[in-house]
């Protein structure tokens, strides 16, 4: 039965029932709206408002300020300061230099690239960089991601020279692609690597690279190129006659100490130094055991010699010609998207428990402008690892002069100490990197996203599989995919809900959340979840139209409005409003009325700019969910049958 069944009264509509219209925001140029939609995209945090009504040398320090962040707290630093960030950059620095040796290795790079990737990228962070906890230097994932997608085109043991300038343009590329997404505002890029996504690539990488230790722990001469878990076992088992048990015990032993260094520490938070400290003190006994025992003549592998000496230039090694050129960028953007996402993320973390805020973009041309003045100065990629910062955070640093002290630490090292590295076992650079290794392997977080939502934990475990059983980029593009395919099912298939009334309340709420509502009898109110686009337009037509069916086929129906609740819809585009007018055009055929509840102000003015409010009719369109049933309720109380009329008329006859 529809509206075609009723009498309205002349003297009565529903415009009269009505007590807040709804407006039609006034009009405004086209370019003063593109110019508002480009601001609110690039600029949501207005970096410009500072410069408001300042005289121009007030501009000037702003703007020296805001490049260099260095200016903005340095003429406020004090000596309490130095002393907690001396000790905080010393503590680092003992953790900075031999996991800067042993992730050089892990890139298939000359130990001593970790320790000048250690001095010059944190000197340009500290004054570029507005996070006060964040420690620079390498990290692991990174190092697997170029030992993996450089050693597919050149062999780093065939040709050493060739693959390291490749890194180095590699890393150049990094620098530049994070500069440029700071410099453009394009921050938001990185978010398309979910939690879910991490946690899950991380994971699978962590596995990787340890598996990958076992050449070191083993003293494998000889070792597959690949990443995946079985090319690695392949060549570990294949070679049992080649395995050095000396090594092994004594890369046990040390795994063995670092473990529970770390445990201890976790244990009792105030002695996170122990853990701090644990990698320098395996350098330095392994070091020591070598030394006196002659084990590098028994099958335990050392590194050999370090040059001396600060780093030098690299700016003329940088390859930009064929044929790996096009390698070199690829590596270079995904290596900077996956640092990107973990030093920002790490930076957040800690300036959220220290109540204050760094700026994504700016931490974004820190990072590029570090990378790229590190590939000309013989440095590979370099980000805030979670590890180092998380020490940092733990020794009290109050600002990044941490890093600084750091870097003045390791300067001392290769100006002076490097002789002393000759002896110090690969064995112990493995243990290392396993012991670090191990705490990237999240899986109380996979199980929390189990808990929470399934989604989510199937693209945790696809990155993870496709890591470990195919490659590092495979598990990447697959996670990223997964993210991509979720954010278009949000898009494309947006939840729509049956809305009833709470009970003594004009609130109407999702009738499967609060099963206590009431359905309003002859009405049918239908929330929209997302911005109707062309992706979305044919799916919520025919959704609404299954809506309808569903309502008239239940006994008793008296169905005479159609109310959708435009709350969510943010925007809406011209295939969406040709599937409004589909929809009215359907209900007219039914004799029904197609009501709208709380349209935004965009989504008004395209509804206005295409005649659709005209068509439909403004008395149709209301403020509220609340006063469209009210509406509603009334004409139908108070418009009567056509059919009693009609038996009224015959019977006066």
């Amino acid at each position: 039965m529809g509206n075609k069944d009723y009498e309205y009264p002349a003297s009565m509509n529903v415009e009269s029932r009505k007590t807040h219209p709804v407006e039609i925001p006034p009009p405004q140029p086209f370019f003063k709206s593109l110019k508002n939609t480009v601001k609110e995209t690039l600029f949501p945090d207005d970096p410009l408002g500072q410069f408001k009504n300042q005289p121009p040398c007030k501009k000037f320090i702003l703007g020296l300020q805001y490049l260099f962040p260095i200016f903005e707290w340095g003429p406020r630093y004090t000596l309490d300061f130095f002393k907690s960030d001396l000790i905080a950059g010393i503590t680092i620095a003992s953790l900075a230099i031999p996991q800067g040796i042993s992730y050089a290795k892990l890139a298939n790079l000359p130990p001593i690239l970790g320790l000048y990737s250690s001095f010059v990228p944190p000197l340009v962070y500290a004054v570029m960089g507005s996070s006060r906890d964040l420690a620079v230097g390498t990290v692991a994932v990174a190092s697997l991601l170029i030992s993996s997608m450089l050693g597919d085109e050149v062999n780093p043991t065939e040709n050493p020279t060739l693959y390291l300038h490749l890194a180095f343009t590699a890393t150049f590329f990094t620098g530049i692609f994070e500069a440029a997404l700071g410099i453009f505002r394009l921050g938001f890029v990185v978010d398309f690597l979910s939690h879910a996504t991490i946690v899950g690539f991380m994971g699978g990488a962590a596995t990787v690279v340890i598996l990958q230790q076992l050449k070191g722990l083993l003293g494998l001469d000889h070792f597959t190129q690949s990443t995946d878990v079985i090319s690695v076992l392949r060549s570990v088992f294949t070679q049992t006659h080649e395995w050095r048990w000396e090594s092994a015990v004594l890369g046990f032993c040390f795994l063995f100490y670092l473990l529970g260094s770390r445990f201890l520490s976790q244990k009792r938070a105030k002695l996170f130094w122990i853990s701090a400290m644990a990698p320098l003190m395996s350098v330095i006994l392994g070091t020591i055991f070598v030394y006196f025992t002659h084990a590098e003549k028994h099958g335990v592998q050392v590194i050999g010699e370090l040059k001396k000496g600060l780093n030098p230039v690299s700016i003329m090694d940088l390859s930009f010609g064929a044929p790996y050129l096009s390698t070199a960028i690829k590596t270079g953007i995904i290596t900077g998207v996956v640092s990107l996402a973990e030093g920002i993320a790490v930076g957040r973390s800690f300036a959220m428990f220290k109540n204050y805020h760094i700026d994504g973009n700016k931490e974004m041309i820190a990072f590029g402008m570090m990378n790229i003045v590190g590939s000309c100065t013989s440095c590979y990629l370099t980000t805030g690892p979670f590890s180092r910062s998380a020490v940092n955070f733990n020794a009290g640093c109050k600002t990044a002069v941490s890093n600084i002290v750091m870097a003045l630490a390791v300067m001392v090292t290769l100006l002076v100490l490097t002789p002393l590295f000759h002896y110090t076992p690969l064995v112990v650079l493995s243990s290392i990197i396993i012991s670090a290794m191990l705490g990237l392997i999240d899986y109380n977080a996979a199980i929390h996203l189990w808990h929470v939502d399934k989604f989510d934990f199937l693209v945790c475990i696809s990155a993870y599989f496709g890591v470990v059983f195919a490659s590092v980029e495979i598990g990447l593009v697959i996670a990223v995919a997964l993210s991509l395919l979720r954010v278009l099912l949000f898009v494309a298939r947006p939840r729509t809900l049956v809305l009833g009334n709470i009970p003594d309340s004009k609130i109407y709420r999702n009738v499967e959340q609060y099963t206590n509502t009431d359905t309003v009898p002859g009405v049918l109110i239908l929330d929209l979840g997302a911005p109707i686009y062309f992706a979305n337009a044919s799916y919520l037509r025919e959704r609404i139209s299954r809506w309808i069916n569903d309502e008239e086929d239940k006994l008793n129906s008296t169905l005479q409005y159609v109310i959708l609740d435009m709350g969510a819809v943010g925007n809406i585009d011209t295939s969406g409003i040709s599937m409004l007018e589909e929809v009215k055009k359907n209900l007219d055929r039914r004799d029904l009325k197609l009501v709208l509840a709380n349209p935004g102000a965009e989504v008004t003015k395209k509804l206005n700019k295409s005649k659709f409010i005209e068509t439909i009719g403004q008395e149709w369109i209301f403020l509220t969910v609340g006063e469209a049933v009210e509406s509603c309720n009334y004409m139908l109380h108070s418009c009567k049958p056509k059919s009693a009329i009609d038996g009224s008329f015959s019977n006066n006859v």
